[in-house]
């Protein structure tokens, strides 16, 4: 069975940390280097939950998407959630290791997961990586459908395909506008409008659109939106990511266990649909 160094070792041909964006916080948050591994889940994010679900499952290294760490700490105290986080995993003995931008950049990356899981082809990425003469890493993906649809068809395939959260999916644009060709950005994405416009596509699917960039991008073209939960945008990666170990463990003969993780760790809840006769008071008079 490999060690602990020789798994992250091949994590990080897949991801190389120093692809990562410098604001981010990926690698090897814990764990022994000389420790055997036999067990590994992935999941979208460290919170308690996950690292319980990691120690019944018997891992040793839990993989995660999003970091621990985001923006650093004075403490790692049992009293804080994240400190309770680690104090988990290291006294049952679980390694955690964090891809972020570095995985979101990758060939493939996390938003290759999420075309494959619409159902989509991929072209090449929204905004490629200077770095890569083959042009396929980058942020983004531009794909294509096997067939075009409207836009409401497209949005109900997208909610069916991806894991339920309470927002499900959103969208703006004419339902019945034909989408032949999409840009997909796993996680937030409207920092990209921009590219994506240029992209000259028909929708966009990306998470945690806000109002104004949203409406700005509405007013500038017939770009349509899919806004889904940053959490379901981002899960299929956790399904590529433990083939990709998977077949790095046969190809060395190591008898890796991989799980992904089903647990539902996007922070919404429940979602109350407005009543149909509910309208804005526009007069300023009340309602």
């Amino acid at each position: 069975m490999p060690a602990l160094s020789d798994v992250i070792r091949a994590l990080d041909a897949l991801w190389p940390p120093e692809r990562a964006e410098q604001w981010d916080a990926v690698g090897t948050v814990c764990g022994d280097p000389d420790a055997d591994v036999t067990t590994v889940l992935f999941a979208v994010d460290p919170v308690r939950q996950i690292a319980d679900e990691a120690v019944a499952l018997g891992a040793q290294l839990l993989v995660t998407h999003h970091p621990l760490y985001l923006r650093g700490t004075t403490t790692v105290a049992a009293g804080t959630f994240k400190g309770r986080v680690v104090h988990t995993l290291i006294k049952n003995d679980v390694a955690l290791h964090v891809a972020h931008t570095n995985a979101d950049r990758a060939d493939p990356g996390v938003s290759d997961a999420l075309a494959g899981a619409l159902g989509l082809r991929v072209v090449g990425p929204l905004v490629p990586d200077p770095d890569d003469p083959a042009g396929r890493r980058g942020l983004g993906r531009i794909c294509e459908l096997d067939r075009p649809v409207r836009l409401e068809e497209f949005a109900r395939s997208a909610a069916a395909a991806l894991p339920a959260t309470a927002q499900g999916v959103r969208t703006a644009g004419d339902p019945a506008r034909t989408v032949r060709t999409v840009a997909v950005c796993g996680g937030s994405g409207d920092s990209l409008f921009a590219e994506v416009r240029a992209a000259g596509v028909d929708a966009y699917v990306t998470a945690d659109l806000r109002h104004h960039p949203a409406s700005e991008a509405r007013e500038q073209s017939p770009l349509a939106l899919v806004d889904a939960a940053h959490f379901a945008t981002e899960w299929p990666w956790c399904e590529q990511a433990a083939a990709q170990l998977d077949a790095i463990s046969d190809r060395n003969g190591w008898g890796l266990r991989t799980h992904v993780s089903r647990t539902v760790t996007d922070p919404w809840t429940a979602h109350a649909a407005p009543s149909a006769t509910a309208t804005p008071n526009t007069t300023g008079a009340p309602n």
